[in-house]
């Protein structure tokens, strides 16, 4: 007898099951276990290539440009699988995340067919630049300048904090077209080719002693004229959509099931010192865990709210929000658990140093993506509908304003 049940996805239970068991086998294949150690770029890159192959690479975006043409429900699937392994793609969070969602509602179809396949396939990787050093939780302040000259932008400009811009083959860059405008009127999106002449990269130093973050500088940086994302002076309405899919991307990485990484980060270091049987670790460890599973329920609701195509809304901030303190107090209580083993290692042996390195990175949570600030206020007035706070820059024209370095001669 054929099976005919269908899940409220449309996917039938023996469909849901075939699937389910391909991906497994392709992770068992192409991956291994949790904790079997970090994989470099090249692995991650050969790993999305052989997805991609498999037909398990941007599962809900269209064949044409790359995709697999397949539904959400078979990308629920997907990822609750991987969740039972290493993550294999960790470097392409916000290529993925945040870059292939805007690329596929707003690009056009010139840009979709040349740039889409590549980045689902790991061929490409992608960055986003928004932060400036005047204009940091404040994005629409913003000074770097693109002007129209014949057929191509000339862009000029600095951005930093920009995620993996060094690793990059190309970026999402708003800039300010039109100064005459309010802040957020004023500003456009473009597509930047990182090896394009005048783009210069430097490496932020971490305490960990890598270099995830960099600061961009752009000299006359000439852009083609089609490669404007979206359209002219829609920058804004681009960018906060861009920010809503990072904050989901942030918020629910590896929630394709409810899991408690940290907890099991803690757990490990609390058999390492002997602390287990410890009452009050216990309670810590207890109270990590119940954080998490939250943590995982809400972005598991963010995912299945999410309709292909469109932008997330304001609840991606509620994930963004509560992982940042997960991380606050799994730092105090490794420091508890654990003491300074919990934040430095041999500098000889680096193979032991993947906790304290995640210790250590713990203080980017509340940054990354927005200020913890920046999502209590989008969760106050776009979320709950609380009153917003008073704009003293309420129509006023960005070059009138006194922002970053303007107006301070």
């Amino acid at each position: 007898m054929t099976d005919t049940t269908t899940t409220r996805d449309g996917l039938s239970d023996a469909e849901a099951a075939e699937f389910r068991q391909k991906c497994v086998d392709f992770m068992e294949q192409f991956a291994g276990r949790s904790g079997s150690g970090a994989p470099t770029l090249d692995d991650q890159k050969a790993f999305l290539a052989a997805a991609a192959d498999a037909g398990l690479a941007g599962l809900p975006y269209a064949e044409e440009f790359g995709g697999s043409g397949l539904t959400l429900a078979h990308e629920k699937i997907w990822r609750e699988v991987k969740g039972d392994y290493r993550m294999m793609d960790n470097e392409f969070v916000i290529s993925h995340g945040m870059c292939l969602p805007m690329l596929a509602e707003y690009g056009s179809d010139e840009q979709r067919e040349r740039y889409m396949a590549d980045a689902i396939s790991g061929k490409t990787m992608w960055c986003q630049m928004f932060s400036e050093p005047g204009a940091g939780s404040d994005v629409a302040s913003l000074q770097s300048r693109a002007e129209l000259d014949g057929d191509e932008w000339v862009l000029n400009g600095q951005k930093v904090w920009t995620t993996l811009a060094h690793k990059s083959d190309y970026g999402i860059v708003v800039a300010r077209t039109d100064p005459e405008q309010v802040k957020h009127a004023g500003l456009s999106m473009f597509i930047l080719d990182m090896n394009a002449p005048g783009v210069e990269i430097r490496p932020i130093h971490q305490i960990d002693g890598g270099s995830h973050f960099n600061e961009v500088f752009f000299t006359d940086v000439r852009i083609p004229k089609d490669h404007l994302l979206g359209e002219y002076n829609a920058g804004w309405r681009l960018a906060t959509a861009m920010l809503m899919y990072e904050r989901v991307a942030i918020g629910s990485a590896g929630a394709g099931k409810i899991n408690q990484p940290t907890f099991k980060l803690l757990r490990s270091a609390a058999e390492e010192t002997g602390k287990l049987s410890d009452p009050v670790v216990r309670q810590q460890l207890a109270e990590i865990w119940s954080m998490e599973t939250c943590k995982a329920m809400v972005a598991m609701r963010n995912r299945a709210e999410q309709k292909a195509g469109k932008t997330p809304g304001p609840a991606g901030s509620l994930g963004k929000l509560f992982g940042s303190q997960i991380a606050w107090r799994m730092r105090d209580f490794a420091l508890e658990i654990a003491g300074p083993s919990s934040i430095a290692w041999d500098p000889d042996d680096e193979s032991g140093a993947d906790r304290q390195r995640i210790v250590l990175n713990s203080f980017q949570s509340s940054i990354a993506g927005g200020t913890d600030e920046i999502q209590r206020n989008i969760i106050g007035d776009r979320v709950l509908g609380l009153p917003r706070e008073p704009a003293v820059d309420k129509g006023v024209p960005f070059k009138e304003l006194k922002v970053g370095t303007q107006g301070t001669d």
